[in-house]
């Protein structure tokens, strides 16, 4: 109780900062309770309702707005602030959880914006666009190569099975000629 006392005490750094806690189905947000007769708020986790959420923020002044990274489900209300021109911060769960007796989704949301509203909470890393982009090609490329290492071993496999021991004769079974022979005895069989 003490510690709570403490931080009621603390300065707002920040009077334009809303926190966030990310739901699979649904988020809970919470702006400063001088704002709006309703400052805290849920809204389900579809886009056009992460669009309200966003619209909802920008009405009511915020600039800043802290959540937790959980899973993936906050990529989507990251990047739709950002588009709105919200600072989007993403702290890391470590941070906000110091405190017991926060047992409801609206007790997260207010306690990550009063500690977003004093500065006490650290932005996780982020990079910026271009890179994220070029990491997710990165990783469908190498997700593409090991699906194809997995199909060649299949395709071995299935000619072991057959008896057919191309492996010996060629050394690339998927090479071209590899793949000639594959294919002419493809056809040869229909």
């Amino acid at each position: 109780m003490k510690k709570i006392k403490q931080l009621q005490s603390l300065p707002v750094l920040n009077s334009n900062a809303a926190g966030i806690d990310i739901g699979a189905s649904f988020h809970v947000v919470a702006i400063p309770p001088d704002r709006s007769q309703e400052s805290v708020r849920t809204f389900k986790a579809f886009t056009g309702d992460i669009e309200q959420m966003a619209d909802w923020l920008v009405r009511h002044g915020i600039t800043t707005v802290a959540m937790e990274s959980t899973g993936v489900y906050w990529v989507p209300v990251f990047e739709i602030l950002e588009d709105r021109g919200i600072e989007a911060v993403l702290s890391n769960a470590r941070d906000t959880r110091s405190v017991p007796g926060r047992k409801t989704d609206v007790n997260d949301a207010q306690w990550i914006q009063r500690l977003h509203a004093c500065g006490l909470l650290r932005a996780s890393f982020r990079p910026d666009s271009l890179i994220v982009e070029l990491r997710s090609y990165l990783r469908v490329r190498e997700r593409l190569l090991d699906y194809a290492a997995s199909h060649i071993q299949h395709m071995q496999k299935a000619l072991t099975f057959m008896n057919v021991q191309l492996n010996l004769v060629v050394a690339d079974v998927t090479g071209v000629t590899g793949m000639r022979i594959i294919q002419k005895g493809s056809t040869a069989l229909k």
